[in-house]
């Protein structure tokens, strides 16, 4: 009896923990969506930019995304307009997530 209930505890808790994860990623992906939503401004919806002068930023590998904006953050990058003081207003791990969103949309079919 004592094994039956040691077994029906563990895996209730179990189930509790994936629902947890489960939760919790749900809100990272909406907190990622929501951080990302403010690069659509100059670099379109979903990082989709239409503009010539503005870099599109879906399918960037997130890697490529962080390094730069870690740059932006440094003051590192000749000639920056805004973005070196966009990129202060973040934490690493915000700047994460946004890199991870944008690097999983599809870029836009070119004309």
């Amino acid at each position: 009896m004592h094994i039956v209930r040691t077994l029906a505890l563990a895996t209730l808790a179990a189930a509790s923990a994936a629902a947890s994860h489960g939760a919790a990623a749900q809100t990272d992906v909406n907190l990622a969506r929501n951080l990302a939503a403010t690069c659509a401004n100059c670099h379109g919806t979903n990082g989709n930019a239409v503009g010539k002068d503005v870099k599109p930023l879906a399918g960037v590998p997130a890697a490529n995304i962080t390094g730069l904006m870690a740059a932006y953050k440094a003051g590192a990058v000749p000639g920056a307009t805004i973005m070196h003081q966009i990129a202060k207003g973040y934490t690493d791990d915000q700047i994460k997530l946004i890199a991870e969103y944008l690097a999983a949309q599809k870029p836009a079919a070119k004309k």
